[in-house]
């Protein structure tokens, strides 16, 4: 009889840590995103597979202007992994920088471990420098 591997609770908030490791470092080669994976911001989505996101991540100018993240604040429930964190972007206007705090959950089975869908809010503000 063969076991099935199941994915624990730290094994899904790690790969959802890499997701959002790789929009501060533009490197998501190792983000282990399902095939099939989307991502909708605000109601649009933005990630049509795994393979978009990834070239997304490591190249699109979307991301190019992240400059940090603070540490997130995760839950889980179920399948569903929830990060809460805040970015920074990298250019400034008047020494002013503009800032989001993001609310992710990622869908990420126990079964698989992989990310199949990530549904974000996104709320900027300002920075002072």
């Amino acid at each position: 009889m063969t076991e099935t591997r199941v994915f624990t609770e730290a094994e899904r908030i790690a790969a959802a840590q890499a997701y959002i490791d790789a929009l501060v470092s533009h490197e998501a080669n190792s983000v282990p995103f399902a095939p099939d994976c989307t991502r909708i911001e605000v109601g649009l989505k933005t990630g049509f597979s795994g393979d978009h996101l990834r070239r997304s991540l490591n190249g699109g100018p979307q991301y190019r202007v992240i400059k940090s993240a603070t540490t997130p604040e995760y839950t889980v429930d179920g399948d569903q992994v929830r990060a809460r964190f805040d970015l920074t972007t990298k250019p400034t206007l008047a020494g002013r920088r503009v800032g989001a705090h993001i609310d992710e959950t990622f869908d990420i089975p126990a079964a698989d471990g992989l990310i199949h869908q990530i549904r974000a809010s996104i709320r900027p503000f300002l920075i002072t420098s």
